[in-house]
């Protein structure tokens, strides 16, 4: 069971089932199908930033109809089992290798089979939309709509997985990322980012399309704001917003002009910060996994790899000569 430090309730009830995943959700009708002994719903979840994250598992064969879900996307996996997903006028059937991703604007009906516990990835519709306009450099003239189905066996969408599998384990530790808004952040877009950008839709297309490069004037602008706001937990389409660029005309623009894109650049600032940090720090009272953590670097190893090729010494050292100098 995943999430269980983080248990909304369980339930044998199917009134209070449906209640009480429909405060997280959204209203739906739910009917048993089967055994009705069978049902002992357990729902663990927890919100990050603007993602949630959950469990929930029924037991019990269901009949579940939340219709359109308006104001948010879902991403369901099932963790074992099988699930009948119905979104408009296309079917699927969910197992642990074909996800569903269900969009706002398309009627959603389900039958999830018992022994089909599930992991769901909450996106708020209005998050994904503001990403996609940024992408885009323009409003979006429809509505997004994904292919309902996600091939969980191909290179991105273990990528994306492993990432979902993070938040998870982060949120079931009490010591976890979930106290650093910067790198929940990070997490939250790069998932976001993914799906937008691999995931077949009635947008993918556009994406794609080559844009014109930015001017190095735009470009020189980005990456002041970048070193102004790098302690923000930015993104490619926060920096392109700010100065008035479409995110990858500001891509191809840092590409062209300085063979970096943003977000490396970002990461180069970030890591600059860090190695200041260190050189001044007490390691009586800082640590290296700390400050790292405060500047978006999540994996240690790759953090301490990027920090020797940069610096060509371990942070650890960085910090263990800055008290040695007296900061």
């Amino acid at each position: 069971m995943l999430l269980s430090n983080r248990a909304v309730f369980a339930s044998s009830d199917l009134d209070e089932v449906r209640g009480e995943v429909a405060k997280v959700f959204c209203p739906h009708r739910l009917d048993l199908t089967g055994d009705v002994d069978l049902l002992s719903a357990r729902f663990n979840s927890v919100q990050l930033g603007s993602v949630r994250v959950s469990y929930l598992d029924y037991g019990a064969d269901v009949h579940i109809e939340p219709g359109d879900l308006d104001t948010f996307f879902l991403v369901m996996i099932p963790l074992a089992g099988r699930s009948l997903i119905r979104a408009g006028d296309v079917e699927i059937v969910s197992d642990p290798l074909l996800a569903a991703l269900p969009s706002p604007t398309r009627h959603l009906d389900m039958r999830w089979a018992a022994g089909c516990p599930q992991l769901v990835v909450k996106f708020e519709r209005a998050s994904v939309e503001r990403s996609l306009e940024q992408m885009l450099g323009e409003r979006l003239g429809e509505p997004v709509v994904f292919d309902l189905g996600v091939d969980l066996t191909t290179g991105w969408t273990r990528s994306w997985r492993d990432m979902a599998d993070l938040l998870v384990r982060e949120a079931e530790r009490d010591d976890g990322l979930t106290g650093h808004p910067l790198a929940i952040a990070h997490l939250e877009n790069a998932l976001i980012t993914l799906l937008l950008t691999m995931q077949p839709s009635n947008y993918l297309e556009r994406l794609r399309t080559p844009r014109p490069a930015a001017v190095p004037k735009v470009v020189r602008r980005a990456m002041e704001f970048i070193e102004e706001h790098a302690h923000l937990p930015l993104t490619t389409s926060d920096i392109a917003n700010a100065v008035a660029v479409s995110s990858r005309s500001l891509q191809e623009g840092f590409r062209a002009h300085f063979r970096l894109s943003p977000m490396g650049y970002l990461r180069q600032v970030r890591l600059a910060r860090v190695h200041d940090e260190l050189g001044a720090a007490d390691p009586a009272r800082v640590t290296v996994t700390t400050v790292a953590a405060r500047w978006g670097f999540l994996h240690q190893g790759r953090f301490a790899a990027l920090y020797r090729e940069r610096y060509g010494l371990p942070p650890s050292e960085t910090l263990r000569r800055g008290s040695a100098s007296g900061g």
